[in-house]
């Protein structure tokens, strides 16, 4: 609890709170981003050796 109060209160943790919200932020379009082409690379691959044999 003492670490929260000093991080509310001072202005470096104000700053390290922010860029922990934006690195969440970007977190979750890049693992959106790779499941969506994943699946779809899959689907891709998938047809292409379908229609190889």
């Amino acid at each position: 609890m003492e670490l929260l109060r000093r991080l509310g209160c001072d202005e470096k943790g104000q700053d390290i709170a922010e860029y922990a919200v934006m690195l969440a932020v970007i977190l979750v379009i890049v693992v959106g981003t790779v499941r969506l082409i994943g699946s779809n690379a899959n689907n891709v691959f998938s047809q292409v050796a379908s229609s190889i044999q």
